[in-house]
């Protein structure tokens, strides 16, 4: 584990891989933290440098008052790319962490190479929604959603057959900082990058889980439309978190993005 004061707060992150090969930053959903790549990142230790880290709010990173912005999440990443000297980076994001991959790409394209959004959308949901689940955790606790967030976040099979793994993300949801998932969401609400997504000039993967209760396939569709040259590619038997429900799968889209990329 590794902490740094950047862009003002405290930032968990951890990297695998020496410096001088090239950077691959994995950015986390919201109510998640950075163990969520633990069966995706490995995949890519032999050839790239790895950054993975828990956005403010999340994890063991700091959680300022909320709300937050995109463009919060944005600085906090280049400030932490700043920080570990890396100039030059591909980017994994799900959900709103393909938020801020978006909005990377479009205020700083020099420092992006590449970006996979994963089971996101440059506009995710209504005011209407963010306002009603801002309200319920700050009424009731992370814990009065959970259930109904973990629907949308593994298929029926997982939740069937992995009732463990199942109580162990839960844990992880629900021990999320109020403030921090709150001012997360308050993010995601103000944020419709549609208009901008036309400018994102890079290499672009968009994937989407078949079973994802969040940001459905349609959803994803959607952006991959606004974004020219993106990709677009389906995972079967996943919902809305696939780099734990399918992590070889999404581990060989990945592979494949970056490899057509010209950056393997």
């Amino acid at each position: 584990m590794a902490f740094a004061r950047v862009h003002g707060i405290v930032l968990h992150h951890q990297v695998l891989g020496p410096s001088g090969r090239p950077a691959l930053v994995f950015i986390n959903s919201l109510g998640s933290d950075l163990r969520i790549w633990e069966e995706v990142a490995p995949a890519f230790t032999e050839r790239f440098r790895i950054v993975l880290y828990d956005k403010r709010g999340h994890g063991l990173s700091d959680a300022p008052p909320a709300p937050y912005t995109i463009d919060d999440h944005t600085d906090d990443l280049l400030s932490l790319l700043d920080h570990l000297g890396i100039e030059e980076a591909s980017l994994v994001g799900l959900s709103v962490g393909g938020m801020i991959a978006q909005r990377m790409a479009v205020r700083f394209p020099r420092r992006v190479q590449s970006i996979t959004l994963c089971c996101t959308a440059a506009k995710i949901g209504t005011p209407e929604l963010w306002a009603e689940r801002i309200g319920a955790v700050e009424t009731g606790s992370i814990e009065s959603i959970a259930d109904s967030v973990l629907q949308r976040w593994f298929t029926p099979r997982f939740h069937e057959t992995q009732a463990d793994d199942l109580a162990g993300w839960r844990n992880m949801l629900v021990r999320t900082p109020v403030h921090g998932y709150a001012g997360t969401c308050a993010a995601i609400r103000d944020a419709d990058l549609r208009q901008d997504a036309g400018r994102i000039a890079v290499p672009t993967l968009c994937v989407a889980g078949d079973q994802d209760g969040s940001t459905p396939a349609d959803v994803v569709k959607g952006t991959v439309d606004l974004i020219p040259g993106a990709r677009f590619e389906l995972i079967d038997g996943a919902g809305h978190i696939p780099c734990v429900e399918k992590p070889a799968a999404l581990s060989g889209l990945i592979q494949q993005h970056l490899q057509e990329a010209g950056l393997v």
